[in-house]
């Protein structure tokens, strides 16, 4: 029995737990992490090889303890995993792990119950940081396809890919970093279901504001959510301008369907070996559902970070928070909103 329950131990929720303890609630006691990983690192431990710390798109250092300056060659699913760790160790924050969320139920005396696979866990309150990479989109087309398909979630770099024919599916960072790496040693061929947004632009404070303006009406009015990156466009990254220099940005519109040997724009094929789906997430929030935040409009209407139909949840990582930036403000704002809900804990020091 504690007073919030954390669920994820990634960049938003590490930043939750870090505002917990600082506001006064005792690890174990007060609050506790669960996290569904056997180690930390949250989603980039699952990352590609490949994705080195100078084609990171974006990262935020966590509050209170700055990233070390990488090598820009280092692999990115080992120095942020390794961040994380001594993050955690830095401000002793209590992470369970592996401890995998099967549901989340409200129970009759106002907590609520999380249920996971090893054992139950009682809360007055929930900060809900599970992310998108659990959930994978992979978009639906008519046909067959015989050879190999397999999702951004899935790519371990482009090895496996020499001397083939790929199609890359996707208008986003991932399948930039994708064709830039690939493009190398193999034929391309860059699918979208739009044209591509490009920002040529800097990414300034004020571009932020709006970008993230523009993706928190929509969870305000309950409509699925859309990614930061998808509103940002495409920038100068140096993914971008190695795919650019490797002529791999030639950009067609979607196929029609897939056939036997490829793909299929009406009577034209292309025969391919591979379809890299590079098409985005959807938030991981299945467990929550017997608290039936979901609205008509398909997501969950946001106050902030705040369920709107149950101010005992909060959902940080979700929508406009879901960058490295923004799960850091999230992190403190769904604490600031839980204190407002319950109080400061009896062990808040003044």
């Amino acid at each position: 029995m504690v007073d919030v329950v954390v669920i994820g131990a990634g960049q938003a929720g590490l930043s939750a737990a870090y505002h917990l303890r600082r506001r006064g609630f005792a690890p174990y006691e007060g609050f506790v992490v669960l996290d569904a990983d056997p180690a930390p690192g949250g989603a980039w431990a699952h990352r590609s090889p490949s994705l080195r710390m100078a084609t990171v798109h974006g990262f935020h250092d966590l509050p209170d303890f700055e990233l070390p300056a990488p090598d820009p060659a280092a692999p990115a699913r080992e120095v942020v995993p390794g961040y994380f760790a001594a993050y955690e160790a830095k401000h002793a924050l209590p992470v369970v792990r592996p401890v995998r969320v099967r549901a989340v139920r409200p129970l009759p005396d106002g907590r609520l119950l999380v249920d996971t696979d090893a054992g139950q866990w009682s809360a007055r309150a929930l900060i809900n940081a599970t992310g998108t990479w659990t959930r994978p989109f992979l978009p639906h087309y008519p046909g067959r396809f015989a050879g190999r398909q397999l999702h951004y979630a899935d790519y371990r770099g482009p090895e496996e890919f020499a001397g083939q024919r790929v199609v890359v599916v996707g208008g986003g960072a991932s399948a930039v970093q994708v064709l830039s790496e690939v493009a190398a040693v193999a034929g391309t061929v860059w699918v979208t279901r739009r044209p591509p947004v490009y920002h040529d632009g800097p990414f300034t404070e004020e571009f932020g504001r709006a970008v993230v303006a523009q993706v928190e009406e929509r969870v305000r009015l309950g409509l699925p959510v859309r990614s930061v990156v998808s509103v940002t466009g495409l920038g100068p990254s140096v993914a971008y301008r190695r795919a650019q220099e490797l002529g791999a940005l030639e950009r067609r519109p979607m196929f029609d369907r897939l056939t036997e040997h490829g793909v299929a724009w009406g009577e034209h094929e292309e025969r391919v070996d591979a379809v890299v789906w590079a098409t985005g997430f959807r938030p991981e929030i299945t467990h929550l559902a017997p608290l039936g935040l979901r609205g008509p409009g398909g997501g969950i209407r946001m106050d902030g970070t705040r369920a709107a139909a149950d101010p005992r949840i909060h959902l940080v990582g979700y929508g406009p928070s879901a960058s490295t930036i923004g799960a850091n403000r999230a992190g403190r704002a769904a604490v600031n909103g839980i204190v407002g809900l319950l109080g400061e804990p009896a062990m808040a020091v003044r």
